[in-house]
């Protein structure tokens, strides 16, 4: 087993393979803390607190408005809804649009956390990871005496719907990539990739604010959506550019799709050793994605015991 790294680890601007996400050992929060919003589809205000757990935990969400607090696991297990977010549930409990909060948590290498919320949606904050990074920040992160698990990637793995996919290649490291492909000038052909070796998640994915087209919105709150959504914590773009300026990158909207693919492939419970390339995807298609890795992973896991 590798040595073991100090029991707390600050974010700050240190570079990512100090921190959590590059170490071999289990992490979790040093302290709890709190954010409250506004969710994006619901437009329900809600309180999230982030608490320390133990390890082998994971990630896993508590109504705690419900009778009984029902926990609803961060994993595919919990899969429900993926209509422009992702939803997990188990039995009648429910809770939505976790994809920004999952990522900053993974992105920053968090194992075990139980997240506490009272509502049936994660609040949006400004559209990006940004605020999430900074809350676990300022509640630390505490090394834990389990080992993480790991996975390495030796065949490759896809999804595809069209000329939209998802794929993951073997890889000598962990690297996502994502491209997007849109009409509007302002927007066209952006690709991204982020490799935690390389950069560090808190300013090169985190701060990315999540997007939406001017032409849709009447159709999406027609269905019900978006009630929370507002030039505040969304970026929308006509056919005469960026309504609400200025962008935080010059690819801002393909560096957030890389940020909801980071939360979604989360839920597999572990990063592969691998190279994840995703192209004019969805939350549908990434969540399928997901699921096969989980079931590869589930497969040579048994293999190997059966073995």
């Amino acid at each position: 087993m590798p040595e073991e790294p100090p029991v707390e680890i600050g974010l700050g601007n240190t570079h990512p393979l100090t921190g959590g996400l590059g170490s071999p050992w289990q992490h979790t929060l040093a302290t709890a803390v709190e954010q409250s919003g506004v969710g994006l589809h619901s437009g329900i205000h809600t309180t999230v607190r982030l608490c320390p757990a133990s390890v082998h935990q994971g990630r896993f969400f508590v109504r705690v408005d419900l009778p009984g607090q029902p926990v609803i696991p961060a994993r595919v297990s919990a899969l429900h809804e993926t209509q422009l977010s992702t939803e997990l549930a188990i039995a009648a409990a429910t809770v939505r649009t976790v994809e920004h909060l999952l990522a900053a948590l993974a992105g920053l290498g968090v194992d075990n956390v139980r997240i506490e919320i009272n509502g049936p949606e994660v609040p949006l904050l400004d559209g990006s990871a940004r605020l999430w990074v900074e809350a676990i920040a300022q509640a630390g992160l505490a090394c834990q005496s389990a080992a993480r698990s790991c996975y390495e990637l030796d065949a490759p793995l896809w999804v595809q719907d069209g000329d939209a996919f998802v794929v993951g290649m073997p890889a000598s490291e962990l690297r996502f990539t994502y491209g997007i492909d849109f009409d509007l000038e302002a927007i066209g052909n952006q690709w991204q990739s982020w490799s935690p070796s390389q950069m560090p998640f808190q300013s090169a994915i985190a701060p990315a604010r999540t997007f939406g087209l001017a032409d849709q919105i009447e159709q999406l709150q027609r269905a019900g959506l978006i009630k929370g959504g507002s030039l505040d914590n969304a970026l929308v773009c006509g056919t005469q550019g960026w309504i609400n300026p200025p962008l935080r990158f010059s690819n801002e909207p393909v560096r957030h799709k890389l940020l909801d693919l980071v939360g979604d492939i989360s839920l597999v419970g572990l990063f592969p050793q691998a190279h994840i390339t995703a192209y004019k995807a969805s939350h549908r298609l990434h969540t399928a994605f997901a699921h096969q890795l989980s079931s590869r992973i589930d497969q040579q896991s048994k293999c190997t015991m059966d073995g």
